[in-house]
C-alpha cells in the first residue's frame, strides 16, 4: 500500500477512499479529472499516526524482546521523514500542505515538481494531523539504550530536522516528557483556533466534519467544462458519491471525535497548564487542552441526554422515540449526526464506533450545566511511570496507566499523573465516596455472580474454551 500510495517516494501519500466518502471536491477514488495526483493531507496524516502507533508498540514489546528495539528506530524514522515532507518542502521543489495564510493544512493536486495547486477546503483532512502525537516518558527513553542512541544520532546529526518535528529534545514538556508530533505549538494553536470556533468546527453536539465557513463560503472548480465543490452539508448527503449514502461535508462522526480527543490529551500530558486555549473561540474562556477534550466529550454527550423538555437530540422531534414509555429509554446507536440539531443519521445499529459514547460517560462522567466543564479526562494511553518516592529508591515501575474509575464519578486532574493539581471535582465527597461504595458492592455482585454460572455445568460448557487457554497460558 505504501509503495502504490506513495509514488514518487517522497513520503507523501495519495491514499485515494480512506472512507471519508465525499469530504473531498472530486472522487478520491477516481482519477483526477485535472490530471496529476492528489497528495492528500489526511493519508499522510494517518501515516504518521500509524507510524507512531508501531513505535509506541515496538517499545511495549521491546520491554520483553530488545529486537523490537531495531523495529522502534525504524518507525522512529518513518515518523520524522513523512512529517518533514508534509511541513517543509525540499529546496522549493515540493509545495508543503501547510498554508501559513490560513493556519490549516489542505489537499493539494501534484502535477510533478513545483506544479501544484492547494484545495483550501477547511474539513477533517486538515484536523487528522492532530492524531499523529505520541508522548515518551524519560524513564522509557533511558530503558532502551538502543532506542536511545538513535535518538541522540538525529540530535546530533539532523538537529535542523528533528526539532521541527519534535516538540522539543533539548528543553522538555511536562515531567520532563518528549513529545513527537506532525504540529508544533504555534500550528496547534492555529489549527486549535479554527477547531474550536462555533462558526466553523465546533458544534453544540461534537466536531463537524466540514467547517459551517462553506455554509456562505462553498469551493468549485470548473475543469473541462463542469463544475465540482463542496459546500456544508450538516445532514444527510446532496451527492450521489459511494451511494449518498453517507455524509463527511458537515456531520459529526463519533470515531473521528474520539480520536481527537485522545490526541488533545496526549498534547496536555507534555504541555500541561503552559498551553491554554480560548473554548470556544472568541469567547474569552481559556483552558488547558485536558479541558478541551472534556468540553467536547461532554458536547458529543449531548446528543443523547434528555434536554429540560425530555427530547434527546438523537431522536429530534420524534414524539414516539422521545416520550413513549417503551421507546424513550432504548437510544440508538446512529451512524453520523447532524451537525446543527444532532439527529441521528445513517444506520441506526452503529454500535461498533457510536458506542465509544459509553467509554466518555465512563470516563469524564454525564454533563452537568454549564457545559464548559471545570475537570478534563484524567486517563492516558501510553506509558506513565511509577516513580520513587524518595531519591534513590530503586523501585520505579512501569506500569501502563488505568482508564477506569468507579462507576459515578466525574474526571478530575486532580491525579499527579497528569501534574494538573488545580481543578476539582464538581461531587461532594461524602456523596462521592457513598457513591463508590454502592458501586464497589454493585461489581462485586456482578463479579461473584458470573464466577457462579460459570461454576455450573451449562457456564462450564459456555466458557470452555477461554478457562482452556487461561490454563495454557498459566
Amino acid at each position: 500500500w505504501t509503495n502504490r500510495k506513495d509514488v514518487d517516494g517522497n513520503n507523501i501519500f495519495e491514499g485515494g477512499f480512506l472512507g471519508l466518502d465525499n469530504i473531498g471536491i472530486f472522487n478520491r477514488s477516481d482519477p483526477l479529472p485535472t490530471g496529476g495526483q492528489l497528495e492528500q493531507a489526511d493519508s499522510t496524516g494517518w501515516m504518521a499516526f500509524y507510524s507512531l502507533s508501531m513505535l509506541n508498540i515496538s517499545l511495549e514489546l521491546s520491554k520483553h524482546r530488545r529486537i523490537y528495539e531495531d523495529i522502534a528506530s525504524k518507525f522512529f524514522e518513518h515518523f520524522i521523514m513523512i512529517s518533514e515532507a508534509m511541513t517543509y518542502p525540499s529546496d522549493g521543489k515540493e509545495a508543503s500542505l501547510w498554508n501559513a495564510e490560513d493556519g490549516f493544512y489542505y489537499d493539494a493536486i501534484s502535477w510533478g515538481g513545483p506544479w501544484s495547486k492547494q484545495l483550501p477546503v477547511r474539513s477533517l483532512v486538515g484536523l487528522i494531523p492532530l492524531y499523529a502525537v505520541l508522548t515518551l516518558e524519560p524513564e522509557l527513553i533511558n530503558k532502551f539504550p538502543s532506542f536511545k542512541r538513535r535518538l541522540q544520532w538525529f540530535i546530533d546529526n539532523r538537529n535542523d530536522l528533528a526539532e521541527r518535528n519534535i516538540a522539543s529534545l533539548k528543553s522538555r514538556g511536562m515531567e520532563d516528557r518528549l513529545l513527537l508530533s506532525l504540529v508544533n505549538k504555534d500550528r496547534l494553536v492555529l489549527i486549535l483556533r479554527r477547531m474550536l470556533d462555533e462558526t466553523e468546527f465546533l458544534s453544540e453536539h461534537g466536531i463537524r466534519s466540514l467547517s459551517k465557513y462553506h455554509q456562505n463560503h462553498p469551493y468549485s472548480m470548473e475543469v473541462n467544462g463542469q463544475e465540482f465543490k463542496v459546500s456544508y452539508v450538516p445532514g444527510d448527503s446532496d451527492s450521489g458519491l459511494f451511494g449518498g449514502n453517507s455524509n463527511w461535508r458537515g456531520p459529526i462522526w463519533l470515531a473521528v471525535n474520539t480520536l481527537l480527543v485522545e490526541s488533545l490529551q496526549r498534547f496536555h500530558m507534555f504541555y500541561g497548564n503552559s498551553l491554554q486555549v480560548e473554548c470556544p473561540t472568541g469567547s474569552g474562556d481559556y483552558m488547558h487542552l485536558g479541558h478541551v477534550a472534556e468540553e467536547i466529550q461532554h458536547r458529543l454527550q449531548h446528543l443523547f441526554v434528555q434536554g429540560d423538555d425530555g427530547r434527546r437530540a438523537v431522536n429530534d422531534r420524534n414524539d414516539l422515540f422521545n416520550y413513549d414509555q417503551h421507546w424513550k429509554d432504548y437510544i440508538w446507536f446512529y451512524e453520523f449526526f447532524d451537525a446543527d440539531t444532532g439527529r441521528g443519521l445513517g444506520a441506526s445499529h452503529q454500535c461498533g464506533w457510536t458506542g465509544l459514547i459509553a467509554k466518555m460517560i465512563h470516563d469524564t462522567g454525564l454533563p452537568q450545566a454549564p457545559r464548559t466543564p471545570t475537570a478534563a479526562a484524567a486517563h492516558y494511553f501510553d506509558d506513565v511511570f511509577s516513580r520513587p518516592a524518595k531519591a534513590g529508591d530503586e523501585q520505579s515501575r512501569i506500569r501502563r496507566s488505568s482508564t477506569s474509575r468507579s462507576i459515578g464519578n466525574r474526571s478530575s486532574f486532580v491525579s499527579s499523573t497528569n501534574g494538573d493539581q488545580h481543578s476539582q471535582p464538581f461531587d461532594d465527597p461524602d456523596d462521592r465516596k457513598r457513591r463508590e461504595s454502592e458501586a464497589s458492592e454493585h461489581i462485586a455482585k456482578y463479579v461473584t455472580e458470573a464466577f457462579e454460572r460459570i461454576r455450573t455445568d451449562d457456564g462450564i460448557g459456555q466458557y470452555g474454551d477461554e478457562l482452556e487457554t487461561s490454563l495454557d497460558e498459566t
